[in-house]
């Protein structure tokens, strides 16, 4: 028996979210954590949901905060954050090319709710798009990410001037666990990589006392980048 319209965009939502979960899960207590953060740094709750809403950008919101708390200018945040999240117009192409025979209608929102967890496991997905409403799958799978981003957030920001300071001072090494994480899997492939990682290290550290905090991480992530494009020149990729 064929299934009908209806149940067929049931099953399409069912699997999307059994595939999202994992990312629901992942999201939750590092959304916590940032509205902890962001909270401790000065950001009232509609601010740093707000930044959840609109940016939905883990490392950049803890680098934003972690900025904001340290009275960086807007200038440099906005700077520091493009540099920080221009990877995400290489993983949009890509994801474009994966759902290219979708409409526009469904390009565009669904482009814009990729992350690195997100696209990831969109990417192991290749085959759903062949699968009739398949975009129905995709989008479960960004919805359910991006409300658990936001839902954290929102609990991390109240339960910011509940949890003990201490509690919330240990959250910090959070922004660099994540750093880190995105970091060490890109050296076990690449280890010129963590050449280029203590470049824009060591570029942060020695210009950041004459040209500012935020300035200089931006100046330590293009230099740092370009200077991957001589070290990396050789490695196979």
């Amino acid at each position: 028996m064929e299934l009908d319209k209806k149940q067929l965009i049931k099953i399409q939502i069912r699997d999307g979210f059994i595939a999202g979960f994992p990312i629901i899960v992942g999201y939750l207590p590092v959304a916590l954590a940032y509205g902890v953060l962001a909270k401790q740094s000065g950001m009232t709750l509609a601010e740093l949901t707000g930044m959840s809403l609109f940016v939905y950008a883990g490392a950049a919101q803890f680098m934003g905060a972690n900025m904001i708390g340290l009275g960086v200018s807007a200038a440099e945040i906005i700077v520091a954050t493009f540099v920080l999240n221009f990877r995400h117009f290489i993983m949009s192409l890509s994801f474009i090319h994966q759902i290219k025979e979708y409409t526009m209608r469904w390009k565009f929102p669904l482009a814009l709710g990729l992350t690195d967890e997100t696209f990831s496991v969109s990417s192991i997905y290749k085959k759903q798009v062949d699968n009739k409403y398949g975009y129905y799958f995709y989008g479960t799978i960004m919805v359910t990410s991006y409300t658990s981003w936001v839902f954290g957030s929102l609990l991390g920001g109240l339960l910011g001037d509940i949890i003990p300071a201490v509690l919330s001072q240990s959250m910090g090494v959070a922004l660099y666990a994540m750093f880190i994480g995105l970091l060490i899997p890109s050296i076990k492939k690449y280890r010129r990589i963590a050449i280029i990682s203590i470049i824009a290290m060591l570029i942060n550290y020695l210009l950041h006392p004459y040209i500012g905090q935020g300035w200089g991480i931006v100046a330590g992530t293009i230099l740092g980048g370009l200077a991957g494009v001589f070290i990396l020149e050789e490695e196979e990729v």
